[in-house]
């Protein structure tokens, strides 16, 4: 099963500082038809202006990534980090029982970066934080996987049974993903414009994929994630 959501039908927030794209309810944006997509809670597509960021702030009991896709992302938390991350770079931050943290643009250019959280598999977890560099180029034509389970293989482990991926598919080129039997995704063309089993994608649409396979054909050059989890029932 496939079903495209094109991003001017998805949520939208102008705060002047920031702007942002909901994938799923959030703020402002209620919709009692659009909560999540299995344990995919949040996926928040934000621009944020130079000099301006999210100050302060509490999380608990989810699991947050941050996928930095321009100009430069500074980090600060109660537990004591402060770091700045670049375009391709991933930020990981297990709230558990409670955290604080603010994200901000300190540069001269928009930021623009992906907000996704993901439900726990139990509440409660300790607090975890941690940030990976991956090179750019892990990525040219081939699937490379920022996020899996503790029991998975990716370089950041959640506490759930979910996997993230990203590529980029240059102009012409064609890649697959498989979604197997009982699992989901939730695939997002971040940049660029592409053609997923007949169904044309342009930048900020996504896809939902449930138990099947599919080829992506890259028109222009495509910058693409995948969300992958256990079918929700």
């Amino acid at each position: 099963m496939l079903r495209k959501i094109q991003s001017k039908n998805m949520g939208k927030s102008d705060l002047g500082w920031l702007k942002s794209i909901f994938h799923f309810s959030f703020a402002g944006y209620s919709n009692p038809d659009n909560m999540n997509f299995g344990v995919l809670r949040v996926l928040n597509d934000d621009l944020v202006k130079p000099g301006t960021g999210f100050d302060t702030h509490p999380h608990r009991d989810m699991e947050i990534i941050s996928y930095v896709v321009d100009s430069k992302l500074t980090h600060e938390d109660s537990m004591g980090n402060e770091r700045e991350l670049k375009r391709g770079h991933v930020q990981y931050m297990s709230a558990g029982t409670g955290v604080y943290h603010s994200e901000h643009n300190y540069s001269d250019s928009m930021l623009r970066f992906l907000q996704i959280w993901i439900l726990p598999d139990e509440r409660g977890h300790a607090p975890q934080y941690g940030d990976y560099e991956f090179p750019w180029e892990d990525r040219d034509d081939r699937w490379l996987q920022l996020v899996s389970s503790h029991d998975g293989p990716g370089p950041i482990k959640i506490n759930q049974d979910a996997n993230i991926y990203v590529t980029e598919v240059s102009k012409g080129k064609e890649i697959e993903f498989r979604v197997e039997k009982d699992r989901q995704a939730y695939m997002v063309l971040v940049e660029g414009e592409s053609e997923i089993n007949g169904l044309k994608l342009e930048a900020r649409d996504a896809l939902e994929i449930v138990e099947e396979s599919v080829k992506i054909k890259a028109k222009e050059k495509s910058h693409i994630i995948a969300i992958e989890m256990k079918k929700e029932i």
